[in-house]
């Protein structure tokens, strides 16, 4: 299985295929949470590109504008938007996910000043009410995006993304369900490369570098054994396949990913049968993905605790970015619940570039032989 392919991709914002899209006329239109409707963004000629910052060395530009105690996630981007790394993006889409990408679009708004930049309105809880507000500020950004780019958007283009949007899923679900097995045919590192791409790349361009991967790995089912424990990493943005890396090469072997551009919950089919509309608003918080969603800690915390039988999970490691205020509080309540469970788990801090690789591999180490491994 040759996945160099999908390594290329990500070295730089501008790949290969968003480069082909855009010579075919394409809208890049860029977005950096989970809770913004991807599905939505792969209308007509529009294709979503999840903002990553690959190979940052460091934020001097960024920290002009934002605080020391914001994410580094956040700063990084702020950085490689200053520096012209993402002026192919005809569009910016944002949600109110939290105060340091709040800070971010505020900061893209007033420096840069892009011709189309919105940001959405995210209820933190679920209810009816909340639905229906949501569904109202769907409405808005396809109204907006419609005028702005002198577009129709009807309900049959929206459905047609969401075909496309569930062929996506199903041909990641294939792969990602090979991991259950006892020697899973893939690493969590090369695992996460092909979920990184398909964030970051035109869905219909993806599905054709995803198919022979798909082939390949289906009818040869099985293949890593030399592993100490399997693992599943918790967390919020993880886009550094060095972190994951690091982690598999100290004798663990992450088999389930539960972070914001992982397979859990992200990989969920969008109704086809709903208004389209309705279909993508309820896709949204019936994922219940992040701990933006107040009250919803007790359904991710379930869900963890059966995807940890699913996928013969050993141990659960918890990583947050420094600063991030979300998953700060999250990462410590769900500690002492895995713990109180009997489940081993460990909290790593770390920042949005991976550094001390050796203290990231000691303590790994250390974890798996707490556990007996």
């Amino acid at each position: 299985m040759d996945i160099s392919v999908f390594e290329d991709l990500l070295s730089s914002p501008y790949n290969r295929l968003v480069q082909d899209a855009m010579n075919q006329g394409r809208i890049p239109i860029g977005y950096s949470c989970t809770y913004v409707p991807d599905a939505l963004l792969s209308v007509g000629d529009f294709f979503p590109v999840r903002l990553r910052a690959p190979g940052i060395s460091g934020t001097e530009l960024a920290d002009t504008y934002l605080s020391s105690v914001i994410c580094s996630y956040t700063r990084s981007l702020l950085e490689f938007v200053l520096d012209d790394r993402y002026d192919f993006i005809q569009g910016w889409l944002f949600t109110d996910s939290c105060d340091h990408l709040r800070r971010l679009y505020d900061n893209i708004d007033y420096l840069i000043k892009p011709d189309f930049i919105h940001i959405l309105d995210v209820p933190h809880r679920y209810s009816e009410a909340a639905l229906k507000w949501y569904i109202e500020e769907i409405q808005n950004l396809i109204d907006k995006m419609a005028e702005h780019f002198k577009v129709t958007i009807t309900h049959t283009h929206l459905q047609q993304a969401i075909f496309l949007h569930n062929r996506v899923v199903r041909a990641l679900l294939s792969i990602g369900d090979l991991r259950k097995l006892s020697a899973p045919p893939i690493s969590g590192c090369d695992f996460h490369k092909i979920m990184l791409v398909a964030l970051t790349t035109p869905k219909d361009l993806f599905l054709n570098l995803i198919q022979p991967i798909q082939e390949s790995l289906t009818q040869h089912p099985h293949g890593k054994r030399n592993y100490r424990a399997r693992l599943m990493l918790v967390g919020g943005h993880m886009d550094d396949i060095a972190y994951i890396e690091t982690i598999e090469s100290s004798g663990g072997l992450v088999v389930a990913d539960r972070y914001c551009t992982g397979s859990l919950p992200e990989l969920m089919c969008i109704s086809e049968d709903n208004d389209p509309i309705v279909a993508i608003a309820e896709h949204i918080f019936m994922r219940t993905a992040c701990p933006r969603m107040m009250d919803q800690f007790e359904k991710r915390f379930q869900q963890i605790i059966q995807w940890i039988t699913e996928y013969q999970v050993d141990g659960v490691i918890i990583e947050a970015i420094k600063f991030c205020d979300l998953w700060g509080i999250e990462s410590s309540v769900l500690l002492n619940e895995l713990r109180k469970k009997g489940i081993p788990a460990i909290r790593l801090e770390r920042e949005y570039r991976l550094s001390g690789e050796g203290q990231l591999s000691t303590r790994v180490q250390a974890f798996l032989e707490s556990m007996g491994k």
